[in-house]
């Protein structure tokens, strides 16, 4: 959702692609400009995309709050984005810049993420960095964050109102748990390797496999096989996920509402991504709210 991954499980990836997407076209965020051509990380929000592209933010769908208006600061030098609900985030030279939608303080960039910052996540209205040193900053929506991120955390994810921290190997869940979002189960209290949180629900990696918990209404907490095995970075959107594989391969589930996912009601089964293009090899994919992004080698063919 709103955070990026990709085959090194970081928001930016080393080879650079044709951006494609999936799902909800409901804001234009399905049509890709001309100029994320040649992009080397994308990340989804939920009714606006971003590229990185030689340094430089692009971002297209919906621009209600400014979301599009990419300041000049976010036009070089970065080297990480997030996208979120309506504002959008980008780290240059370890400090964060924000900008779009400012319901809850979400585009106001605390002084403690100005500098030091080595990662970012946002989700609907709050966002994490984290720091050099280990520890974690939360501003927007929802500002603290408990002792046990103060130190020694190597990733973070934010979710619709919850956070998630890897540490240790192990994955540290606060916030909201109306769905046991943050009930993190045993299998990723060690070994996990990378994390997301989606709206209500949780995902980890783990030794190629995936693991959730949490909101399961549209099956979002179910791990399919072939999410089993395989897998190299994953991707928690608003109600689906998606799964990067080491062929190259996606894989999505979860909520289908807008094709964003399996389609289980045909027979077999649709892949509703191959439709658009997202065809291996995929140097990265995102998930949003009930759409997708994926970053592709520019030769491979459509209707996979």
């Amino acid at each position: 959702m709103i955070a990026t991954v990709s085959l090194c499980g970081t928001a930016s990836a080393a080879q650079t692609g044709e951006a494609r997407p999936w799902g909800s076209n409901d804001y234009g965020q399905g049509t890709i400009p001309a100029a994320a051509l040649g992009a080397s990380a994308v990340s989804a929000g939920a009714i606006t995309h971003l590229a990185l592209k030689d340094g430089g933010v692009i971002a297209w769908g919906n621009d209600s709050y400014g979301q599009l208006s990419v300041p000049a600061a976010a036009t070089s030098g970065v080297s990480a984005i997030a996208a979120g609900w309506a504002h959008e985030l980008a780290l240059k030279n370890g400090g964060v810049i924000a900008w779009g939608n400012g319901f809850y303080g979400q585009n106001v960039v605390p002084s403690s993420a100005t500098s030091g910052v080595t990662a970012i996540s946002t989700s609907a209205y709050f966002n994490l960095a984290l720091k050099t040193n280990g520890s974690v900053v939360s501003w927007g929506s929802r500002t603290t964050v408990p002792a046990s991120v103060s130190s020694g955390v190597t990733a973070i994810s934010a979710g619709g109102d919850h956070g998630l921290a890897l540490k240790n190997g192990g994955v540290i869940g606060w916030g909201s748990n109306g769905k046991g979002q943050i009930t993190v189960p045993a299998a990723a209290t060690s070994g996990v390797s990378a994390i997301s949180a989606g709206f209500r629900h949780s995902i980890a990696l783990k030794n190629g496999g995936v693991i959730a918990w949490g909101d399961n209404f549209y099956g979002q907490a179910t791990v399919p096989p072939e999410a089993q095995s395989g897998v190299v970075a994953i991707d928690a959107g608003f109600n689906h996920n998606v799964a990067l594989k080491a062929d190259g391969s996606v894989f999505a589930w979860g909520s289908n509402v807008k094709a964003e996912s399996r389609d289980t009601s045909s027979e077999p089964p649709m892949d509703m991504w191959k439709f658009s293009g997202v065809c291996a090899p995929v140097y990265a994919v995102s998930a949003g709210d009930s759409t997708g992004v994926a970053l592709v080698d520019p030769t491979a063919p459509y209707f996979c």
